[in-house]
């Protein structure tokens, strides 16, 4: 039973314990009609064998009585001369022709065991009768002669008569035997039959209901474990097969996508956390970002503004060196600016792409040219490789690979200290791969996963070692897409890192999809 338990649907096991209960039924219809038969069968047995007795006594004293007849008329037709009048004739003549009938109706009651008998019997029992009929037919022709005094024919077929009904009386009771006990079988069966159908139908019920139990145990199991809290409970799906087998594997299913669900939340959760303290550290570097040119664009002009208020001689150098500052200062801050209305036009969509011809390897030198001051201020060297770029045309927007480049480049500067920077430049085809490399700080795989995300640097403490809001690499990787290519980056801690952007030369507003 443990196998069907393991094997069968709930379904399977009704239909099993219902046919194996209907077959306990029908076998007891069975039976009852078998019993039912044996009795119709012995009831039969019992008349048959009372008309073939009742036959037997007419027939012995209808013989009895015919012999006595013609006894009597042979002795008168002896004696007297008196003949014998048709009414008499045909009187005698019916009384044998009834003695026929009854021994034919005797031979119809008869088998194949009492079939030597009966034919013995019939024959014996014909010539006797054919003797008396011809005693009666001739009673009146004078000199006829008849063997009817003699007792030798009546007594044989008395004696064929008695054996017959001996035989007959033999056979009923032998057959009443086997009746009988075929009755007393039927009955012992039925109720044997009856009694085991209780006991297997109730045996099949506690099955049944053991085993329906045992797997809604398992089910409620599952439930009340899940409810409870262990989200990584399931349901053993294999003990049980057909419905139950399905409701535990959807309840399985419903409990991996509701983990699944929950774990979703908890990312998003994270993430919205995550993002929070993002801009939360970009609001702060912001700020700091913000306070730091604006203070010395504030410092430096209320000290021009003193120095220009002294009666003295003005020194010209430390004035135009304090304006220097100044311009460094509002160029420094107006890129901030420009860096956060950057992000807020792409994040709303309203970054716009203007293409033209142009050659990147021009563009990407006046951009070295023009940030070489932030070279000198961690002592590096710049190697620019442009060769494999000079001398070809792309069609893009220039301001955009600009800012790619200005981003790349001050952020390689911003974390290399007496290193070296190579900015190098091939186009081959239709493709521009611009590379900006440095041997500064490097970057871990975890570090290198989270730094084109927006407001977020390589660590928490970067933006107040190094400065920045952690919006220059989102910017480029957001631009790089614009543009219909992408950004990758290699990197080894105490290393340096390797900055790789690919670029159609044939702008995306060309491509249908693009636009």
């Amino acid at each position: 039973m443990k196998l069907s338990q393991t094997s069968l649907s709930l379904r399977a096991r009704l239909y099993l314990f219902s046919v194996a209960i209907l077959t306990l039924f029908v076998v007891n219809v069975a039976t009852h009609l078998w019993g039912s038969f044996a009795r119709s069968e012995s009831l039969v047995a019992y008349r048959d064998a009372a008309i073939a007795a009742q036959l037997v006594n007419d027939l012995q004293q209808g013989l009895e009585t015919a012999r006595q007849q013609t006894l009597v008329l042979a002795t008168l037709r002896e004696t007297t001369d008196e003949p014998l009048g048709d009414a008499e004739g045909e009187t005698a003549t019916a009384e044998l022709d009834s003695l026929r009938q009854r021994l034919g109706k005797l031979g119809a009651l008869g088998g194949e065991s009492t079939e030597d008998y009966y034919r013995r019997l019939f024959d014996s029992a014909s010539q006797l009768l054919d003797e008396w009929q011809y005693f009666y037919n001739n009673y009146n022709s004078p000199g006829s002669q008849s063997a009817v005094e003699s007792p030798i024919q009546y007594n044989d077929t008395r004696q064929k008569l008695e054996e017959l009904d001996q035989r007959q009386e033999a056979l009923a009771i032998e057959r009443s035997r086997t009746i009988d006990g075929t009755i007393t079988l039927t009955d012992q069966i039925t109720v044997i039959g009856f009694v085991t159908t209780i006991a297997v139908t109730m045996l099949l019920v506690i099955l049944l209901i053991r085993s329906t139990n045992s797997s809604l145990l398992r089910l409620k199991t599952g439930v009340q474990r899940f409810g409870s809290g262990d989200l990584s409970y399931r349901i053993d799906e294999n003990r049980d097969a057909g419905e139950i087998q399905d409701l535990a594997r959807t309840f399985n299913d419903m409990s991996g996508k509701l983990t699944t669900a929950i774990e979703e939340v908890n990312s998003a959760k994270a993430d919205a956390d995550a993002a929070n303290a993002a801009k939360s550290m970009f609001l702060a570097n912001v700020s700091h970002e913000l306070r730091t040119p604006l203070n010395a664009i504030i410092g430096y002009s209320e000290m021009l503004q003193d120095e220009l208020g002294d009666p003295g001689e003005v020194n010209r150098a430390q004035v135009q060196h304090d304006l220097g500052t100044i311009i460094v200062s509002g160029r420094q801050l107006l890129g901030l600016i420009n860096e956060i209305l950057d992000l807020s036009k792409i994040e709303t969509g309203k970054m716009q792409i203007n293409l033209e011809s142009f050659q990147p390897a021009d563009h990407i030198l006046q951009v070295c040219d023009a940030l070489s001051p932030l070279l000198s201020q961690h002592k590096n060297t710049l190697e620019l490789n442009l060769a494999g770029a000079e001398g070809h045309t792309m069609h893009s927007d220039p301001g955009k690979l600009q800012q790619i480049v200005t981003n790349l480049f001050s952020n390689a500067c911003k974390f290399t200290d007496n290193g070296t920077i190579v900015v190098a430049a091939v186009i081959s085809h239709d493709q521009l791969t611009l590379t900006v490399t440095d041997d500064g700080i490097g970057m871990t795989l975890e570090q290198q996963g989270r730094v084109f995300d927006t407001f977020v640097q390589a660590e928490a403490t970067t933006g107040t070692k190094y400065g920045g809001t952690g919006l220059g690499l989102s910017i480029v990787k957001d631009f790089c897409t614009m543009l219909g290519g992408e950004i990758s980056l290699a990197s080894t801690p105490d290393a340096g890192s390797c900055f790789t952007v690919t670029l159609p030369t044939i702008g995306p507003a060309l491509n249908p999809e693009a636009a």
